[in-house]
């Protein structure tokens, strides 16, 4: 499996993304806040040569540009220009929190160019703070530094936002853009949850603290072709689980 960055424009921004290619079934896969594309690495390499992975960094993420804003608009436009860059009629959208949330409101709106859904751990009413992050911002002497500012219990979900410049050691995103993406992912999405009827996964981790068994139940009883799946991890269950994700994953994908 070979998986090579590229990139085009849109929206007088530079949007980087991860792809397989070859001819295998396409899948886009969208990151959560604060991650990039390259965390889908390891699913890429589990799926291969039966699907394309196609991994994209998202606005202010990663090796894509920084933007002036961040609006669901914003977000769901991204996603239709890189169908249309890479020439797509239909593919399965995955999405982990941030993206999960793209990924339903896009085949909300564009249902025929979604086949199905596998949604990592993010309800339809979204409510978190992530303002916490905010101290994070600016350039640390060292990796070590950084990673202290950071904290043990974050640091490695970040680490490929991790950058080394001429000044020092910083993160890929901005913090401060990062918490006003987060206001305007906030609200309540049931309604673009159920606007569509494609197969879908939901994935929740068992020890998440962002999700909620209860709502993510009535998520998967209420929307119609949709299996719930509870995994061993928290909020970042391709992190935390990569086996028990790839496997219910592939399970999925294997039903289509």
């Amino acid at each position: 499996m070979t998986i090579a960055r590229q990139s085009f424009r849109h929206d007088s921004l530079i949007f980087s993304y991860l792809d397989t290619a070859g001819s295998g079934r396409p899948l886009i896969a969208l990151h959560a806040h604060l991650m990039e594309a390259a965390t889908f690495a390891p699913l890429a390499a589990a799926l291969a040569p039966d699907w394309r992975l196609i991994a994209l960094d998202q606005r202010g993420h990663g090796h894509s540009s920084h933007a002036p804003s961040y609006t669901r608009t914003d977000y769901l436009g991204d996603i239709e220009a890189l169908f249309h860059h890479l020439g797509l009629s239909h593919a399965v959208l995955l999405g982990a929190s941030l993206g999960g949330v793209n990924a339903y409101q896009f085949a909300a709106r564009h249902a025929e160019k979604v086949s199905a859904l596998i949604v990592e751990d993010i309800g339809a009413i979204v409510s978190d703070d992530i303002s916490f992050i905010l101290p994070w911002a600016g350039i640390y002497p060292t990796r070590e530094d950084l990673v202290h500012k950071i904290g043990a219990r974050f640091a490695p979900y970040f680490a490929d936002s991790f950058r080394q410049t001429e000044s020092g050691w910083t993160l890929a995103f901005d913090p401060h853009q990062m918490v006003a993406s987060q206001k305007q992912l906030v609200g309540d999405h049931w309604q673009d949850w159920l606007a569509n009827t494609c197969p879908a996964l939901l994935l929740r981790g068992r020890e998440s603290r962002v999700t909620n068994p209860d709502q993510l139940e009535r998520m998967a009883e209420q929307r119609p072709n949709t299996t719930l799946v509870t995994l061993e991890g928290g909020h970042a269950l391709h992190v935390d689980n990569p086996i028990g994700f790839i496997s219910a994953v592939r399970a999925f994908l294997d039903t289509l």
